[in-house]
């Protein structure tokens, strides 16, 4: 270090030479950052959906579900397999530990799946995975006052979305309720039978015509020419013109109708619209796309008069208020800061010279994260604010330590020696305390689940600020403290080793504390166990939650209700929301793609978008739902929670398991009942599905065999067609239309349509189906949901009190009071869950970061006392945090131990630049009291400055509403401060006791030496 110091005297033009290229490099880097609302995620999740149409929940468990948990349970670092069997597909949720590499997991899914055999009928299994970049960062609806869906349609595909595809960093481009031509091939049944024609071999005949198959090359003279046979049929007039047989057209006996049909139904604030979803790649900026986007809509808007586009969502801009709000929360701490050091100092220039350290160190970290592509987000943001009052403590010590010297009219050295001297007696308090510092956070990275994920940046933002600002105290603040003070201070600035009056009552109070130890340190004591006693007025939660003024609310129909009747329903739901007071957007879709459930083809889904300063917001949430109930519908209308990916609330989930769906009925009725019934639950729900009056058809072997048929062939007879046969694909006015054929679906008005119902026997005999089969009534779940092959459904509620912590232990008294079959388990998740997870995790990162403080402090002063001596300091950071978040009305959450771990590195820097003090003075010879005294009163105003200049960087954001980047919540804040305050003024105080105590028998040898000297 004193080899640094002596480059940075000797080179100062080099020196900044190296600054400025440091300064543009870092704006650099900082302005070419991504820009991301919470870093990228990568949640180890595999999604297999299987499609089996017509096939009922138990049949789709049986047959495809259970296979595949099967195959997939058995797979490395699989941790929990979960699968929902609907009617007609299988979603299985894959699980896996963090950290484990996901492209590798999903390769091996595949090839699992490759290896597996499914029954006729079952589509190949799709494979997904989960991660934040998956989601769209934008959401549109288009539509157009003068166009036809069939126009707009056009218009969308021609020119909308080639201009979005073709935007740098625009990954996908997704559309729904667009308009999509098609035909319709039906027979006439009558014409068939005149013609002694039947439909299948009219089909074949189709099938024949319709071809363009290339033959090969083949010689000709002394050239090669390849040759393809070409039906020729490829517009509408050609295929109805096709001769069936001769004098017959297929017009003749089968119409065609070519026609618009729209899949699924899409609208915006009361106007039919295509719905448009924008996904980003995952190294692009989610601003700059966003941006982008919004440019050529404007572009669109000027050239198309009457078109319209609504943004219905947008993930930009939340990151743009985050940013700004927490760079605003920034520059104010950064101000706060330097006011305070300015009232300290009470000189501009060594104001100046500790301020550069700001700047400076964050640009260097910013730097070091372009490097790691880590983005700007509220993580690192947030980092930044909280580091702030941290990153100018090394520079405050060496600059204050040379000021002070230049001060005192007995210092024998001046200019660069002075600098040189005076820095290297502050490099092992300030080097040490900057890796202690450092040290606290290397645990986060061995802190999994998603906390771990979301905090790592955070971490690395503060370890990157502070080495930058060790760097910047051992090479910069000397350098300026060089040129700024090359001829000294003035004579009259200069004063004697006089203290002032706050290090004189300091001193004092020091010299009576140290003289009545057991009072002082009972006091300490006792007020570290009343603060103790607040932890269940204060509570307990998991992560802040992020309010946006938005919501998606879902309607699930009830078995038996139709497509139809569910479109009518949400019309009615629309005009009922496009009334109610600061709703902006109002738009909706029915039979779209949801992501939470492969199967909703008849699901209705709100997307519900308020004025941002509307401040009855979270009483409407709890309105809507009730509302929406009023109109009369079968099924459930749910408010939904998509967008928090995980991240901050309060929902809590129990899980009922038991070994069949009917066996978990009453027992998950009585829950919801109990719940229900608790005044900090709302939204108190059940994922225990519906059922369907079911017929079992069961098969009379014995007959049967009388008539020769077989259970397949009355299988095959009853079955209903799964998907319309495509007949042939056509070209329409240059676009490619399918033609389906059209079949009857086959529909029974009571029990005994079934049952009449006459099979062609290979005996040549018509058989009625209730000859030879029983028909059974008994009921069929809608859904089947299970966990580890266990059957289960999940009870979830809202968690309304801020104390989370007390509504789940009364939760799990709850559970403890009912009486349930022993065949039944219940056991919490969601929030109860994550805070139990988190919290020990985090409680064991605090652990090591102080066995790893301990470690470094044993290295610096080469022995066990004194770093002990040290670690005094940190217990009583507990009464400034806990007295703090009761004051404010905060628990104490994920946040909160977030930043109980910077206080460990915090607080012990104070106490480490006290006790080296004490540690040199004593070696010059003085008594462990009387180093005590020196030491206290010399480091006084240092460790005043850092922590109060910590704690005024901190106040903007403990003063704060929440508001955009609520992860970085004033709970942290707060816990910063109030600890600091606390353990700081304890320090002064109770380490010096300690200390002595552990050093009395060094103290009273040197008391008596100096008796026998006297």
């Amino acid at each position: 270090m004193k080899s640094i110091i002596k480059f940075s005297l000797k080179n100062k033009f080099a020196l900044w030479i190296m600054t400025v290229i440091i300064i543009f490099a870092g704006i650099n880097a900082t302005t070419n950052m991504k820009m991301e609302l919470i870093p990228d995620i990568t949640v180890p999740i595999v999604s297999v959906t299987t499609v089996y149409p017509g096939a009922a929940p138990e049949a789709v468990m049986e047959e495809v579900t259970k296979p595949l948990e099967q195959q997939l349970r058995n797979l490395k670092g699989v941790k929990t397999v979960m699968s929902t069997s609907f009617e007609n597909a299988s979603s299985v949720i894959v699980e896996y530990e963090y950290k484990t590499e996901m492209n590798r997991a999903e390769d091996m899914i595949k090839e699992t799946l490759e290896k597996m055999t499914f029954p006729n009928g079952v589509d190949k299994p799709q494979i997904s995975r989960m991660s934040i970049n998956s989601f769209p960062i934008m959401a549109l609806s288009l539509s157009d006052s003068e166009m036809t869906m069939p126009q707009l349609t056009e218009a969308a595909e021609q020119f909308v979305i080639p201009k979005m595809e073709s935007i740098d960093g625009v990954a996908s481009v997704q559309i729904a309720g667009q308009s999509v031509k098609e035909g319709e091939l039906v027979f006439k049944q009558d014409v068939l039978e005149q013609m002694q024609l039947d439909e299948e071999m009219v089909k074949n005949i189709i099938s024949a015509s319709v071809v363009s198959v290339p033959l090969g090359i083949f010689e000709f003279g002394e050239e090669e020419k390849s040759l393809l046979i070409d039906g020729n049929i490829t517009t509408e007039k050609d295929l109805k013109n096709l001769l069936i047989v001769p004098g017959v057209k297929l017009s003749d006996v089968a119409d065609i109708k070519v026609s618009d049909n729209v899949k699924s139904i899409s609208r915006t604030n009361g106007a039919d619209s295509i719905g448009i979803n924008i996904v980003k790649g995952t190294d692009a900026n989610t601003v700059e796309v966003v941006n982008a986007v919004k440019d050529v809509i404007n572009d669109l808007e000027k050239k198309y008069d009457t078109m319209t586009f609504v943004n219905s969502f947008d993930q930009a801009e939340p990151i743009e208020d985050s940013v700004t709000s927490m760079l605003e929360k920034a520059v104010i701490g950064a101000i706060a800061a330097i006011i305070i050091i300015m009232l300290f100092l009470r000189d501009i220039r060594s104001t100046v010279i500790a301020v550069v350290s700001i700047p400076l160190s964050i640009l260097m970290a910013m730097l070091a994260l372009k490097q790691l592509d880590i983005s700007l987000n509220i993580m690192t943001l947030g980092a930044i604010t909280v580091a702030i009052g941290r990153v100018i403590d090394d520079s405050i010590v060496v600059i204050e330590n040379v000021y002070r010297r230049l001060k005192l009219k007995d210092e024998p050295l001046k200019g660069a020696e002075l600098i040189l001297s005076a820095t290297r007696e502050m490099i092992i308090p300030i080097t040490s305390s900057t890796i202690v510092t450092i040290a606290v956070f290397l645990p986060i990275g061995f802190v999994s689940g998603m906390v771990g994920e979301v905090f790592m940046p955070f971490a690395l933002t503060v370890v990157f600020a502070l080495l930058a600002s060790l760097i910047v105290a051992v090479t910069i603040v000397p350098m300026l403290a060089h040129m700024m003070f090359r001829n000294g201070l003035k004579e009259t600035t200069k004063k004697d080793s006089k203290p002032s009056k706050l290090t004189s009552k300091y001193r004092n109070l020091l010299e009576w504390t140290l003289n009545h130890k057991l009072i002082t340190f009972g006091i300490a004591v006792l007020l570290l166990i009343g603060s103790l006693g607040l932890f269940p007025l204060v509570g307990v939660s998991f992560l802040p939650e992020d309010e946006q003024k938005m919501m998606i609310v879902t309607y699930n129909p009830a078995p038996g209700e139709t497509r139809e009747q569910v479109e009518d329903l949400a019309l009615q739901a629309e005009k009922i929301l496009l009334e109610r007071d600061q709703i902006e957007i109002v738009q909706y879709s029915v039979g779209s793609e949801n992501p939470m459930n492969p199967t909703a083809n008849k699901q209705a889904l709100f997307n519900l978008s308020y004025n941002e300063k509307y401040k009855g917001f979270t009483e409407e949430k709890e309105k809507v739902v009730p509302l929406l109930d009023e109109l009369g519908g079968k099924g459930e209308w749910k408010n939904q929670d998509f967008m928090s990916g995980g991240l901050g609330g309060s929902k809590v989930s129990l899980f009922v398991y038991g070994p069949d769906m009917k066996s978990l009925t009453s027992v998950v009725d009585e829950l919801v009942d109990k719940l229900t019934g608790h005044a900090d639950l709302k939204n108190v729900s059940s994922t225990l599905a519906d059922t369907y009056d079911q017929y079992q058809i069961v098969a009379d072997r014995e007959k049967l065999s009388q008539v020769g048929l077989t259970a397949g062939q009355i299988a095959m007879e009853l079955s209903p067609v799964r998907e319309r046969p495509l007949v042939t694909t056509l070209e329409n006015d240059g676009e490619s239309v399918n033609i389906y054929l059209k079949t009857e679906e086959r529909t029974y008005n009571k029990l005994a349509d079934l049952e009449n119902i006459k099979i062609q026997s290979p005996l040549g005999m018509e058989v009625a189906i209730k000859d030879v089969v029983k028909i059974v009534e008994g009921e069929s779940p809608n859904t089947i949901t299970r966990s580890n092959d266990r059957i289960y459904t999940e009870v979830s509620a809202d968690i309304t009190a801020s104390n989370v912590g007390k509504v789940t232990g009364d939760i799990e008294k709850i559970i403890k009071d009912m009486n349930l079959p022993g065949n039944i388990e219940i056991t919490q998740g969601g929030v109860t869950e994550q805070i139990n997870e988190t919290f020990s995790q985090l409680g064991l990162a605090m652990l090591a970061a102080i066995a790893i403080v301990y470690l470094v402090l044993v290295l610096t002063f080469g022995g066990g006392v004194t770093p002990f001596a040290i670690l005094f300091s940190l217990p009583f950071i507990v009464i400034g945090a806990m007295v703090g978040l009761w004051i404010s009305g905060e628990t104490l959450s994920a946040t909160a131990l977030i930043g109980a771990l910077m206080l460990i590195g915090i607080v012990v820097t104070n106490a480490i630049v006290l006790i080296d003090r004490v540690i040199r003075k004593e070696e010059e010879g003085l008594s462990v009291r009387e180093a005590l005294l020196e030491a206290g009163v010399t480091r006084l105003r240092p460790i005043l400055m850092t922590a109060i200049a910590t704690v005024g960087a901190l106040i903007p954001l403990a003063i704060s509403d929440g508001g955009s980047g609520g992860l970085i919540s004033k709970g942290m804040a707060i816990t910063v401060i109030g600890g600091l305050i606390s353990s700081t003024l304890l320090t002064l105080v109770i380490v010096p006791i300690v200390y002595e105590f552990l050093n009395r028998k060094r103290a009273k040898a040197t008391t008596s030496q100096k008796t026998k000297k006297a």
